[in-house]
């Protein structure tokens, strides 16, 4: 068995005296393990560092076997991750999100998400929506994916201001407003048509809140997972690099 493909690094452990075991997210074959033999050498260390982007081959005798990577670095991303605490804790909660989903299940589209949030992790302003709307892909591509596209009561595709915690749907200030104290705040930052945003702070507060109660409710509770603490890292060193 034997592919080719191209992946961002999400982690990797020592195997042996000088390998490792690389796990990547690949844009045709999903999240995917392998051992690279010498992975421990000058070489290749900085390269099997989370956030790069690289080339793999990877063969195994069968398709089920851990099988071993052939890696070439693409673009190293690493070291100007480790300059920001904010791209630290990012770069991890990415790959403890991307863990949720099965290995070697492709996700085309994911993957593309997953380039773009790596490539602004260090920026604070665009890296908020974005981690935001990758918690929401990844509840989409578990089977939990909301729906804030249109009003559940009326239809409409303006004013939505609030998610029902039960449906997942999006209501508008208007529809909602009886029910305002038991639906979940939808916040401008992520809605398909955001106003301006005045109020930075409570906006990401509501985004994180948001995308966190689906996550508990239909991933971690059920798994009997606790939330990753590289997701509270994360929103603490955003929350800093705002306030």
């Amino acid at each position: 068995m034997e592919w080719h493909d191209e992946g961002i690094v999400l982690g990797s452990r020592k195997h042996g005296e000088t390998s490792a075991i690389l796990e990547v997210m690949t844009a045709a074959h999903g999240r995917h393990l392998g051992l690279v033999r010498g992975g421990r050498s000058r070489r290749l260390q900085p390269v099997l560092q989370p956030g790069n982007r690289v080339t793999l081959s990877w063969r195994a005798r069968l398709d089920e076997h851990l099988g071993s990577f052939q890696v070439e670095p693409v673009q190293l991303n690493a070291a100007r991750l480790m300059e920001s605490a904010l791209a630290i804790h990012g770069i991890q909660l990415l790959g403890a999100h991307l863990r949720l989903l099965p290995e070697r299940d492709p996700h085309p589209g994911l993957f593309t998400t997953l380039e773009v949030v790596t490539e602004h992790l260090h920026d604070p302003d665009m890296v908020a929506p974005l981690m935001a709307r990758f918690e929401l892909a990844i509840l989409e591509e578990l089977g939990f994916g909301l729906d804030l596209s249109r009003c559940a009561l009326t239809g409409a595709t303006d004013g939505l201001a609030y998610v029902s915690p039960k449906t997942g749907r999006a209501v508008t200030h208007e529809a909602g407003a009886p029910w305002a104290d038991k639906l979940l705040p939808l916040p401008s930052l992520i809605s398909r048509s955001p106003d301006r945003i005045n109020d930075v702070e409570g906006q990401l507060r509501q985004a994180f809140a948001l995308t966190g109660y689906f996550l508990h409710r239909d991933v971690y509770e059920p798994r009997g997972m606790e939330e990753p603490t590289s997701r509270a890292g994360f929103i603490q060193a955003l929350m800093r690099s705002v306030g």
